[in-house]
């Protein structure tokens, strides 16, 4: 993959926004604490009594009792698509398939205790999922999204024909996935060498492997073309990855 180029950080939101995300995700601290301890019986009425704000509030925010729990899940994966598309720190750009390990590594390692709770949370929610159907939902439509929302990033940094692009996104965002789903399916702590970070940094890797030999040598909508790598032994498909269409 070529290497990242240096972005334009976002620009930051306004008071009444973070007043109001911050408001949002302390409503989803306390939801994810309730699901996790009683699973489908959590009502959104419980939901907003122990949160302190009003029934009329909560639904403000939230039209169901699993939507709640969203700011808490997406944060993280908001966290890792901002630290992708922030400038490099140092004066050299980094390989993209460099740049997204590293983004990983940071997303899923806890820097204090906040994040470390955030991810014992979502593993209790995990957990509840399988006898909450709508909460699985929830799960799988903030992957969905991060996956979209990953696209337009890669696209900056690679500069990849949107067919690799897609496939680029699909393979780092289920590496995520897939790191804090088996993470969260035994009981060790969200830090050290066996917390999600590792696991997400050699799927990441596993899952890329193959992609600059994709970009370029198939077409976007989908058909191959004359030099398929995979009927090719003489390499020569491999040196075109990276060009994009």
């Amino acid at each position: 993959m070529p290497t990242a180029p240096r972005s334009t950080p976002p620009p930051r939101p306004s008071l009444t926004e973070r007043r109001k995300a911050e408001t949002q995700l302390e409503i989803a601290r306390t939801a994810a604490a309730l699901f996790t301890e009683r699973g489908a019986a959590v009502t959104a009425e419980e939901i907003a009594r122990t949160s302190g704000v009003a029934l009329r509030t909560f639904y403000r925010y939230f039209r169901a009792k699993e939507d709640a729990v969203v700011p808490l899940l997406a944060n993280g994966v908001r966290e890792w698509l901002d630290d992708l598309a922030a400038p490099p720190a140092g004066p050299e750009a980094l390989p993209v398939r460099e740049v997204l390990e590293r983004a990983a590594r940071r997303a899923l390692t806890p820097a204090d205790e906040p994040a470390a709770e955030a991810l014992r949370w979502t593993r209790g929610l995990l957990r509840a999922m399988p006898d909450d159907p709508a909460l699985r939902a929830v799960w799988h439509r903030i992957h969905h999204d991060s996956e979209e929302a990953l696209r337009p990033v890669l696209a900056r940094l690679t500069g990849a024909d949107p067919w690799a692009v897609r496939l680029a996104a699909a393979a780092a965002n289920t590496a995520m996935r897939i790191a804090v789903e088996e993470w969260a399916a035994g009981d060790t702590a969200p830090d050290g060498p066996r917390g999600p970070a590792a696991p997400a940094v050699r799927a990441m890797r596993a899952l890329t492997a193959g992609l600059p030999e994709m970009t370029g040598a198939y077409e976007v909508n989908g058909r191959e073309n004359e030099e398929d790598p995979g009927r090719r032994g003489d390499g020569k498909a491999a040196a075109a990855g990276g060009r994009s269409r």
